[in-house]
């Protein structure tokens, strides 16, 4: 399997040093291609790379694209489509590519692309990565204790999933993230779906959306991972720093979330299992599911200890 990982970077170079550490100590052998896209950087982070290509020469291939975008397109978007975009440039015409997203912010565990190879030898064609909080950083016990309660809520809800619209190519156990932290895609499906959409926010979740729609199957193994920062000021729009500012003020305030009832899970599944045994079921849940009208916050979440 020839991989390309593909880092979008604006102002990072407390983060990055990490980031490619971990890269370098990846399990999986050889040299190991990096496309880094700079957008509208203005601190240091083009040293830090130049420092780590010396560093893990014959190990790390890095790649960097410096570009400033206009503020129209100074966003998520823009700044991931051309990582991804690199990636591929540098992938080629390879008939095994395979294209793995990831932020400045992450530190992913040592087997994190030898686990991502194993879910394509399965036969997925996107591989989505649980996002972990990152331990090394200190993280209140409330927000901490929040947490805990949304992964048994999610584990609960895929429970009810794999009962009623179980799907062979995901098979349980398995988590539900898909982001941009963690994103691995053919290179020939994400040509196929038009690659990462020019979205201020979300673009990683719709680039998920488009290839789905296109028929590719998308899996969540439990052993593809990694840790990333709970830092409360990020870089993008409505990303990962911004859910974790919402998590502190929710556990600042001590209310107990809510959620859709797993009754309304129950219901989706089964459309979606009824949909799923029409010829093009698969693409149009992709297609069709976000056309439904939204599930209402009718349950209190208890707290898991």
């Amino acid at each position: 399997m020839d991989i390309c990982v593909c880092i979008p970077a604006r102002d990072e170079a407390q983060r990055l040093p990490v980031l490619l550490a971990a890269l370098a100590q990846q399990s999986v052998p050889g040299t190991i291609p990096v496309a880094i896209a700079l957008n509208n950087t203005t601190d240091d982070s083009r040293a830090v790379i130049i420092e780590a290509r010396s560093a893990y020469s014959g190990r790390l291939d890095i790649r960097v694209s410096d570009v400033t975008f206009p503020p129209a397109l100074a966003h998520a978007g823009s700044a991931r489509r051309l990582a991804m975009d690199a990636g591929l440039a540098v992938l080629g015409s390879a008939a095994t590519g395979v294209l793995v997203s990831t932020d400045a912010d992450t530190r992913p565990p040592t087997q994190w692309l030898e686990a991502i190879g194993r879910a394509f030898a399965r036969g997925a064609d996107l591989v989505g990565g649980r996002i972990v909080i990152d331990r090394s950083e200190p993280v209140p016990d409330t927000v901490t204790a929040l947490c805990r309660t949304w992964d048994a809520y999610w584990q609960a809800v895929r429970a009810i999933e794999d009962d009623l619209d179980p799907v062979p190519w995901n098979p349980p156990p398995r988590h539900g993230d898909h982001t941009g932290a963690s994103l691995a895609i053919r290179a020939s499906l994400y040509r196929q779906c038009g690659g990462v959409p020019l979205r201020r926010t979300g673009e990683d979740r719709a680039l998920v959306a488009a290839a789905v729609a296109c028929g590719g199957r998308l899996a969540h193994p439990v052993d593809v991972f990694t840790h990333v920062s709970p830092r409360r000021e990020g870089r993008a729009d409505g990303g990962m720093a911004a859910a974790m500012q919402e998590m502190h003020e929710l556990a600042d305030k001590g209310t107990a979330p809510c959620a859709p009832s797993y009754e309304h899970w129950r219901e989706r599944a089964i459309w979606r299992r009824r949909l799923r045994s029409q010829p093009d079921g698969q693409a149009r849940i992709a297609r069709e599911e976000p056309l439904l009208p939204a599930m209402p916050c009718d349950m209190v979440l208890e707290e898991k200890r």
